[in-house]
């Protein structure tokens, strides 16, 4: 499997009206900003809307975002497997908004942290509550060395089961995340 085509903020934005744009980060991240008319289809999603997204990546390129471009990646080699062609935006929204494209925010659209930020927390909250704990219940030090063999783990395969966990959580999901798929859905086949 190749590496999937990725170009620049600058490429991407010179080109955007000739991509279809699909956000795979969590509803939630999706709502505090995104590349101009992206579609949200979260990454844990991706495989319910192959279909879709072939109908679509035949009538025009598609170009998957996300946060850092680590996400978009993998949904790209996904897309992949499934004969659908794709490219990913280098750097994500990160390095969009870096550049100064704007990021389209819905009204009432909440600030999430970037998942990376939300994993870095929580793993660095149970590595010092495994530590304190272990003061007190040296078996307690396992936990640390549980996240930080995660770490390496998702490092290693360049995968973050953190991440899938945290993207689960309520602050993640934007209302009626559901229905907004299937609305995705529907407009990527028409």
């Amino acid at each position: 499997m190749t590496s999937p085509v990725s170009l620049s903020p600058a490429q991407a934005a010179a080109r955007l009206a000739d991509f279809t744009v699909i956000d795979v980060r969590a509803p939630g991240e999706y709502a505090s900003g995104h590349v101009p008319g992206a579609l949200n289809i979260p990454l844990d999603r991706l495989s319910e809307a192959v279909p879709a997204l072939k109908s679509a990546s035949a009538r025009g390129a598609l170009l998957v975002v996300c946060a850092s471009g680590v996400r978009s990646t993998r949904a790209c080699d996904i897309l992949s497997a499934a004969d659908i062609d794709a490219a990913t935006l280098s750097g994500g929204t990160s390095a969009w908004e870096g550049e100064g494209h704007g990021l389209d925010r819905p009204e009432g659209g909440r600030a999430t942290w970037p998942m990376e930020r939300q994993v870095r927390l929580a793993a660095g909250s149970l590595v010092v509550a495994g530590l304190l704990a272990g003061v007190r219940r040296p078996a307690a030090r396992w936990l640390s060395a549980g996240i930080g063999a995660g770490l390496v783990f998702s490092a290693v395969t360049n995968t973050c089961g953190m991440a899938a966990v945290l993207s689960k959580l309520p602050h993640n999901r934007a209302p009626q995340s559901a229905a907004n798929l299937n609305a995705t859905l529907d407009a990527l086949q028409g």
